[in-house]
């Protein structure tokens, strides 16, 4: 396997995923357009998915409308992280999205 050499951008959208709490969940497009890139949703997907950096909470992205999104194709362990931070998963959805939705205040 090729390492891809990292980038800006995927540094920034690391930050960023860094700084969402315990408890709460952003989207893809959350991420991608608090690093700058807002129609980089894909592209913040393949960062997490490459992302091996345990500092890194990945499992708090998710796809849009609270849908749980991929995780390397290990839902499981997915719910199991969000269960464990108190974030009730009903499906494949996120229950109370709306609430537990965090949009980054800082701008890149």
């Amino acid at each position: 396997m090729v390492k891809r050499p990292d980038t800006e951008f995927a540094a920034r959208v690391r930050s960023i995923v860094r700084r969402i709490p315990h408890g709460r969940v952003a989207t893809y497009g959350d991420v991608a357009a608090a690093a700058g890139r807002p129609r980089a949703h894909r592209a913040v997907g393949n960062i997490m998915r490459e992302t091996r950096d345990s500092s890194v909470p990945c499992h708090r992205v998710i796809a849009a409308g609270g849908k749980l999104g991929g995780y390397g194709r290990d839902l499981f362990a997915k719910r199991a992280l969000l269960l464990q931070e108190g974030v009730v998963v009903a499906g494949a959805r996120i229950r109370n999205f709306a609430e537990l939705r965090w949009k980054s205040k800082i701008k890149q």
